[in-house]
């Protein structure tokens, strides 16, 4: 249900806000997500004068699905494609990331990354990632064989290496404490346990949004927003389908990955370690990561399933990731490699394509056609997370510009 200072503003806005809104309603902004990106876009429309902005989300705090289960990197702009949305965003949210980060002292590393290859076919490769990163402008470098065995010397590059040096790791939960605190000192309003089960264009968006939404005990709410933004994460094709006419529902799909630990404290690199991609493969294997305390992870893997709530770690993959990890870390003992926490992403398109790895799905963040003050907001996955200020400010320009 909505908390209480949600209760006190939608019966007695005044007290809250002196400026006259649109349409008497309730807020300026809805925005229904409350993972990082949702967070992030409250946070940003709620920065603007005469704004009221609610964040609704269905569970009983933050972050509690896609946004905390990942691998908390934040990503150079490598692989989306040179007029993509996602290369566009996860270049502006980088910067944007260590800025916030490096202000208000959020825990983050810029720790770099390296891509390995290990024959012909996959140095092929990291010269495609090196071409591309020039034309977007993305600091990259080969490294000497002398070096990269300087460095991290239980790392194994047969052919050659690839370093990203902007590429770095983030808290994502105390980002995320940021952001909530932070949209909550400008006066925005987060309504917790709220899952939406309605949503009513009055006049197609011209006359505002009604937005209904059942409490776990069955409680109904309903408020009334002018505008109306779908950060819903896993969910956000269920909101989608609720305002848009049968012919332009979509289909969920959801890819789930399984994240695995390591127990010991030796070999561990200091920076990402990640396989040359392969083509065709989809994802980026299965790689070697680091959280803020030091400890490594390695994953994740890709397993299709139905439910965005099948969070059960699967095994069925682990043999096949200690093959991967092996190739790349040769001294790794695999017996100290086990069972970690597993993430899934929303994903777009039709299954085929979607499951082959084949074909590239950009970021969907559009005005729906036919409506007012819609946002949408679909398919966002990596690099969602270190897009999601750059997403905040693409999202305020599609209401504002």
């Amino acid at each position: 249900m909505f908390s209480r200072a949600a209760r006190i503003l939608i019966s007695q806005p005044s007290r809250f806000f002196s400026t006259t809104r649109h349409h008497n309603a309730d807020f300026t902004h809805a925005v229904i997500g409350g993972g990082v990106v949702g967070l992030a876009i409250a946070r940003k429309l709620q920065e603007r004068d005469g704004v009221s902005t609610v964040l609704i989300e269905r569970h009983g705090s933050v972050g509690m699905e896609t946004s905390s289960r990942n691998s908390e990197v934040i990503h150079a702009g490598l692989y989306y494609g040179e007029h993509s949305l996602k290369t566009k965003l996860c270049l502006r949210g980088k910067e944007l990331m260590y800025q916030t980060c490096q202000r208000h002292s959020i825990p983050h590393r810029n720790c770099g990354k390296w891509i390995v290859a290990q024959d012909s076919t996959q140095m092929s490769a990291l010269e495609s990632v090196h071409a591309f990163a020039q034309k977007v402008g993305v600091p990259t470098r080969f490294l000497s064989r002398e070096e990269a065995q300087r460095r991290e010397p239980d790392v194994r590059a047969e052919a050659g290496v690839l370093e990203s040096p902007s590429t770095g790791i983030v808290d994502s939960h105390s980002l995320m404490q940021f952001l909530e605190g932070d949209l909550e000192n400008k006066g925005g309003i987060c309504a917790f346990q709220s899952p939406v089960t309605k949503i009513v264009p009055i006049d197609n968006g011209a006359g505002g949004w009604e937005v209904t939404t059942t409490s776990p005990e069955g409680e109904e709410s309903t408020i009334t927003s002018e505008t109306i933004i779908n950060s819903a994460g896993l969910y956000a094709i269920d909101i989608s389908n609720m305002i848009l006419p049968k012919e332009r529902h979509r289909k969920a799909y959801y890819a789930k990955g399984s994240y695995f630990s390591y127990s010991v404290s030796h070999p561990k690199p200091k920076t990402l370690v990640y396989p040359a991609p392969v083509p065709g493969h989809g994802g980026l294997g299965t790689h070697l990561t680091l959280d803020i305390s030091g400890r490594v992870r390695f994953g994740p893997d890709v397993e299709w399933i139905d439910s965005p709530t099948d969070y059960r770690v699967n095994s069925k993959n682990l043999q096949a990731a200690l093959d991967d990890i092996e190739t790349y870390l040769p001294g790794i003992d695999r017996s100290a490699i086990g069972l970690d926490y597993a993430g899934i992403r929303p994903k777009l398109g039709k299954l085929g394509a979607v499951t082959s790895g084949k074909g590239f799905q950009d970021f969907y963040i559009k005005v729906e056609e036919g409506y007012k003050g819609f946002v949408n907001l679909l398919g966002i996955e990596s690099p969602g997370l270190t897009s999601s200020l750059a997403i905040a400010e693409e999202v305020e320009g599609l209401l504002y510009r």
